[in-house]
């Protein structure tokens, strides 16, 4: 399963999609402002896997020293790729 982000760390629905995401130990895919809780420290004991989409990162610009060494940076070929995938995406957080 992958859970969408979009929401930024401060906001309810983005805390929600991560929670969602740590309690159904589905992957995790970040984008817009959601690519901030790809900072250090920002997701909190998240153990799955986490993709942050490069190009709101740079928008945003956020660099690659300030994520946790284990956030995987994507494109959109590689997020449609992902999506195709899985067997559930869940979003709208």
């Amino acid at each position: 399963m992958l859970v969408i982000v979009k929401s930024a760390p401060d906001t309810a629905e983005g805390e929600r999609g991560v929670k969602f995401a740590r309690d159904m130990a589905a992957d995790l895919i970040l984008l817009q402002n959601g690519v901030y809780f790809a900072q250090k420290e920002r997701l909190g004991g998240y153990c799955g896997t986490a993709y942050v989409l490069d190009e709101d990162k740079r928008l945003r610009g956020l660099k690659d020293t300030e994520l946790e060494d284990d956030i995987r940076a994507i494109d959109y070929e590689k997020l449609t790729e992902l999506m195709a995938e899985s067997d559930k995406v869940v979003g709208m957080f």
